[in-house]
């Protein structure tokens, strides 16, 4: 225990990675026909998750400890409503290099859902500063392909 390292990938061949993550938000009805409507006091709530997905995939490395460095070469978010009380983001990263990106596309996917409690906070809270109907939830990497064939 206690040994960590970063793996060698030296000899890896680089070649064209693209990986897919994507999770929920679930929120109060009023809140999402509030996000619909433009009526969020911060601003405009999918662009500026977008935003943070894409800083976040890029900056990856610097916060998952022994995640490469690597060149992002794309990233594109989708942001929809998924019924009366779920928002869905899906992120997906690309590269050209010698590992992959699900890690990016996983830290894109959860920033953009955080920025999206961030900026809707006020009107999730109950009378006691709870979040008794807002949860993150199933995050997950749903696609990853690697092309040897540039």
């Amino acid at each position: 225990m206690g040994s960590i390292k970063m793996i060698d990938i030296t000899g890896k061949e680089t070649s064209i990675r693209i990986s897919t993550a994507n999770g929920r938000i679930k929120l109060k009805p009023e809140t999402i026909n509030k996000i619909l409507k433009g009526d969020i006091e911060k601003g405009d709530v999918f662009s500026t998750a977008k935003i943070a997905a894409i800083m976040a995939a890029k900056k990856t490395s610097e916060i998952i400890p022994l995640c490469h460095p690597i060149p992002i070469t794309n990233v594109n978010v989708d942001i929809k409503v998924v019924g009366e009380e779920t928002i869905e983001v899906e992120a997906t990263v690309k590269t050209e290099a010698k590992t992959g990106v699900e890690i990016e596309a996983l830290t894109a996917t959860a920033i953009a859902l955080i920025t999206i409690w961030d900026m809707v906070k006020k009107y999730e809270k109950d009378e006691h500063g709870a979040y008794p109907k807002t949860m993150i939830e199933k995050i997950e990497v749903k696609m990853k392909m690697k092309d040897l064939h540039k």
